[in-house]
């Protein structure tokens, strides 16, 4: 199966979100994404773990994912899996949220990795169905996202140094700041951190990086900016380099991307 031909990106009439539809054998590397993530597993069947730890989708799950944390995905058995997917920026959760449980300055996350053969599907298939009406889409997000949404839980024992090094990765991914400086910043030596952040992030300083810099280049893409200015804008030694990335993160190509 052709992963990079079985990718369709839509708009969904909400600020800043969109849907992807796959059909796919494309095994996904542990990455993280910017964004909330909402599911349908459509056929077929996948693995994967996350934070959360290992889980199993089927045909009727829904799925979820929660901005920056650290997931990989592959199917179960031969043929792939097909499944449709929505992104959603933050700020449109938080003012989501807003609405369904007003808290002040609560911060809000997705509990489960999975929802089996959920009654959320029906709501999430009608959300899909807006064609790109606002009214339509806004109604149908407050109806997904209620049963879903929980007070953000955070990393029990997390040093406060090592959310500091993520931040500053966070706001500056494009620098190539030393692992040496990372640690001085921290007050650690450099295995300490290397061991303290993977424990947090489920990845190295470097490979978060580069998944920093891989949305980096995905926003900017969609804003229509070329792709080897994306490349150079995002901190890539040149458009190759973003290119092997963004086809393992995402199952298919920048350009194909912009296209789609």
């Amino acid at each position: 199966m052709s992963s990079a031909a079985a990718f369709n990106l839509r708009p969904l009439g909400l600020p800043g979100g969109y849907a992807v539809t796959a059909a796919s054998d494309h095994r996904f590397p542990k990455h993280h994404h910017d964004l909330f993530g909402i599911g349908l597993i459509e056929q077929g069947a996948q693995k994967s773990w996350s934070g959360r730890g290992m889980v199993e989708a089927a045909a009727g799950d829904v799925i979820t994912v929660n901005p920056g944390e650290v997931h990989d995905g592959a199917p179960l058995a031969d043929g792939g899996r097909r499944w449709t997917i929505l992104y959603l920026p933050p700020a449109l959760v938080a003012a989501a949220a807003d609405d369904i449980a007003p808290d002040p300055g609560a911060r809000f996350e997705f509990s489960q990795p999975v929802y089996r053969a959920s009654p959320l599907a029906p709501r999430l298939r009608a959300l899909l169905a807006a064609g790109g009406d606002p009214s339509a889409a806004e109604e149908g997000l407050l109806s997904v996202l209620a049963p879903l949404l929980h007070p953000e839980s955070r990393p029990h024992g997390a040093p406060r140094a090592i959310l500091t090094i993520r931040e500053w990765i966070d706001t500056e991914p494009e620098a190539d700041i030393p692992l040496a400086v990372l640690a001085a910043r921290a007050n650690l030596s450099r295995f300490q951190l290397l061991r303290s952040f993977a424990r947090l992030t489920g990845m190295t300083p470097h490979a978060y990086r580069l998944q920093r810099r891989v949305q980096v280049a995905r926003r900017l893409i969609l804003s229509g900016i070329p792709l080897a200015e994306a490349a150079a804008a995002s901190g890539f030694a040149d458009q190759s380099h973003m290119t092997r990335l963004f086809r393992r993160v995402y199952g298919l190509a920048p350009g194909a991307f912009a296209r789609a």
